[in-house]
């Protein structure tokens, strides 16, 4: 468990930065949302910091070298 628990923190921040990113492309690109860019760039970024959590909790064992061992037909 402290394991999964390191992984997860060490992995936290590129989850966060990627689902940033695709929150803020999509709040940019859609001409209806970039209207009210002002107000959905904030909520991008809280959203992305909470559901950055669960997306690095699942992500974590994934990452880990007995995962790969137990798992090999389905690792490819």
């Amino acid at each position: 468990m402290l394991t999964r628990v390191a992984i997860a923190a060490l992995i936290y921040s590129m989850v966060d930065a990627v689902l940033f990113g695709i929150g803020l492309i999509v709040v940019l690109t859609v001409p209806a949302l970039s209207a009210r860019a002002d107000t959905l760039v904030p909520t991008v970024v809280v959203t992305s910091l909470i559901l950055a959590i669960p997306v690095s909790w699942i992500i974590a064992p994934r990452l880990r070298a007995r995962y790969w061992r137990q798992h090999p037909a389905s690792a490819r």
